[in-house]
């Protein structure tokens, strides 16, 4: 089973779902800025990929960028935790495309990141 947690809007996203289609792989597609992110989901899928919330913050373009420095989400002293509960409350704060699958989860950037996975 592979899941993505998609952004249809993306291009890389769109290109990553594109790759593992294209590998004959039919994915569960999960649009995560229309069901949003639990605190236990996003901790489970950075404990596998062995990463931080800060790994897989989006720090760019809008609105994300203006969200991140709203919360002042970069300033030293940031938790973990606080990171994390800005992503639950604001979905559009996790990077994508995550990819999972029985090889492990990966951050698909570049998108043929997702290779490694397939």
């Amino acid at each position: 089973m592979i899941t993505i947690y998609h952004n249809p809007a993306c291009s890389t996203s769109r290109q990553v779902l594109a790759l593992i289609r294209n590998a004959g792989r039919d994915p569960e597609v999960v649009e995560y800025l229309k069901t949003g992110w639990t605190k236990v989901q996003l901790k489970g899928l950075l404990t596998k990929m062995q990463a931080r919330p800060l790994d897989i913050l989006r720090k760019t373009n809008s609105p994300a960028a203006e969200l991140v420095a709203e919360m002042k989400l970069l300033e030293a002293g940031v938790l973990d935790e606080d990171i994390l509960d800005a992503m639950v409350a604001h979905p559009v704060l996790v990077q994508r495309p995550i990819v999972v699958t029985a090889k492990g989860v990966k951050l698909a950037r570049p998108p043929e990141a997702v290779l490694e996975l397939l």
